[in-house]
């Protein structure tokens, strides 16, 4: 009775060891896929940040430094000023007459043109 008892143990522990081998190897089988998987979708998603990122570098907008637009700013003034100093400078040449002598010394004023 011992020895049937033995024996029918063995055979059940040998299915256990069996059925947890197989059971190991489809684990290990289901691991390197999901392993793939992963490495596949990170590499996936590195791909979107990056051109997250160029997006954003593209489409967002960056605060001007302070220094950039006083230096502009400062730019336009001056171009400014050069274009009033020449406005001014041709009003004063237009303005300018011109004078004539006569024959009789009589001086006549004319605009100029």
């Amino acid at each position: 009775k011992i020895t049937q008892e033995n024996k029918v143990t063995k055979t059940a522990k040998d299915q256990d060891v069996k059925y947890k081998v197989k059971e190991a190897k489809e684990l290990d089988k289901t691991a390197a896929e999901l392993s793939t998987d992963r490495t596949g979708e990170q590499a996936e998603l590195d791909a979107v940040l990056e051109y997250l990122a160029r997006l954003q570098d593209e489409c967002i907008a960056k605060a001007e430094p302070y220094a950039e637009r006083q230096r502009r700013r400062e730019a336009e003034i001056a171009g400014l000023k050069e274009a009033l100093q020449t406005l001014e400078s041709e009003t004063a040449l237009l303005q300018h007459r011109a004078v004539r002598r006569t024959l009789r010394g009589a001086a006549r004023l004319h605009p100029a043109a």
